[in-house]
């Protein structure tokens, strides 16, 4: 059988953990390989200063004692300076006349002649019985017998030792360095990322049916910690709309359940007797009931449609034409007094902002002993007010917000009778916040008074 080749995961499918830590290291790896060859350059060029210095030094020593001595035999040349030990004294024919102890024997170690008096010059060089490289400095000395080439060497591996046992070092001690740096990037990373393991497990938790929970929100004041703050924020807004939704779908299978379970049972009864049943008012009684089916479900679309975020054209609307086009239709036996300042002008949808208008009015004539009153003005700073005001038995003030509550019964004489969806108020309400706007119940000395505030239309918009 042929063996399956091992797939290496492409960096992109790694864990964050392994790409921290990777990219980590090698970003250290390339830091510390420019440190140490900065460092590697540095110490050789100061090594190789040090050693011209040195061999400047060896040979004055040397040079002086030759111009005063001009010595001659071997073993009799040496410096203040013990490593520089490769010393000669040589004439203009290539003799040897004299040397230090190791090199005893040797013909010139160098064939460096320099120009002139007093100038030194160096090099790198082999020197056969000499197991490493020789630096070698030379100079002209002026003695009693005549010119002398004076040399002055010291074997490279005096110098060079320094650098290969840092080599050495460095060599054994990066990868490990490198390997401790990857090993405490992991385990930093790790536990850095260890509240965020146990929010993602409580989160599978929540996901897997486990009720309202919240996620652990680590101590300190830094990004994890915010992300729980708002992993949390989110879930509470998340359950407040389950909430929401639930007690919705609730609602509205109790109000749509109500015309059903009558249309069904009219038209139950008409089939079971059907010689028996005046038939045209079966069918008012039943499309009775298809009508409220029909303005709930349009309602119910309506709030969808607000709730969602849909986008409406928009136009400005003047808010005191809106309401006299409204009322000049007609309306029910209530009159109604209208109390509009001209230009309150608005930008928003003419059908939705009509709608609003059309259920504070149904709302304010179905409860209104004998009149409502309608007043559009603009007030600061750059607000829209309409009010609509019915002298009713007005709204409690523990009630003025329950109002506004989808499929909402209010006890006492502000009661919602048979007829309405009990969605108008709740509607109106989204529709004025769709619009950057407020609708409240506010004190009044009759009866129940809404207040609508809408953001005024700037000049160059209307």
């Amino acid at each position: 059988m042929p063996r399956r080749r091992l797939r290496c995961p492409p960096p992109s499918e790694w864990s964050l953990r392994t790409r921290v830590t990777v990219a980590v290291t090698v970003i250290m790896g390339c830091l510390l390989a420019l440190a140490l060859v900065g460092f590697y350059l540095m110490l050789r060029w100061t090594l190789q200063d040090q050693l011209n210095q040195r061999g400047r030094e060896a040979l004055y020593d040397l040079s002086a004692f030759v111009r005063l001595h001009d010595p001659r035999g071997e073993d009799v040349l040496r410096t203040q300076d013990d490593g520089f030990n490769l010393l000669q004294s040589v004439d203009d024919q290539d003799r040897v006349l004299a040397s230090s102890a190791p090199l005893a024997g040797y013909p010139p170690i160098s064939e460096l002649h320099p120009s002139r008096p007093g100038e030194v010059v160096s090099e790198l060089l082999s020197v056969r019985g000499i197991h490493h490289k020789v630096y070698v400095s030379a100079t002209r000395v002026r003695a009693h017998a005549g010119w002398r080439t004076v040399y002055a060497g010291v074997p490279e591996y005096n110098y060079t030792a320094v650098q290969r046992l840092l080599a050495v070092s460095l060599g054994a001690g990066v990868p490990l360095f490198m390997a401790a740096m990857a090993w405490l990037v992991w385990t930093a990373v790790r536990r850095a990322l260890s509240p965020m393991r146990a929010m993602s497990a409580e989160l599978a938790a929540i996901s897997g049916g486990e009720p309202y929970g919240r996620v652990s929100v680590p101590g300190g004041h830094d990004e994890i910690a915010e992300l729980g703050e708002e992993i949390n924020l989110a879930l509470m807004r998340l359950q407040r709309t389950v909430e929401r939704q639930r007690a919705f779908t609730a609602d509205v299978s109790h109000e749509l359940r109500s015309p059903l379970t009558g249309l069904r049972a009219q038209l139950e009864d008409a089939l079971e007797n059907p010689e028996d049943e005046q038939w045209p008012a079966v069918a008012r009684a039943a499309l009775d009931d298809a009508d409220r089916l029909q303005r709930i479900v349009a309602d119910l679309l309506l709030m969808a449609r607000l709730e969602a975020g849909v986008q409406m054209e928009r136009r400005p609307v003047d808010l005191g034409e809106l309401a006299r086009e409204e009322l000049a239709r007609g309306r029910g036996e209530v009159p109604i007094e209208l109390s509009a300042e001209p230009g309150v002008v608005v930008l928003g949808s003419p059908d939705h902002l009509r709608r609003l208008l059309v259920n504070l009015l149904d709302n304010a004539e179905h409860y209104a002993r004998s009149r409502v009153w309608v007043r559009v003005r603009a007030i600061e700073p750059r607000i829209a007010e309409l009010e609509v005001l019915d002298d009713g038995p007005g709204i409690a003030p523990e009630d003025r917000e329950r109002v506004f509550l989808r499929f909402q019964r209010l006890g006492g004489a502000r009661r919602r009778e048979h007829g309405g969806t009990g969605l108008g108020l709740p509607i109106s309400r989204d529709i004025a916040i769709v619009h950057g706007g407020s609708l409240n119940v506010v004190d009044s000395d009759l009866g129940a008074c809404l207040q609508l505030h809408l953001p005024l239309a700037r000049p160059h918009e209307r």
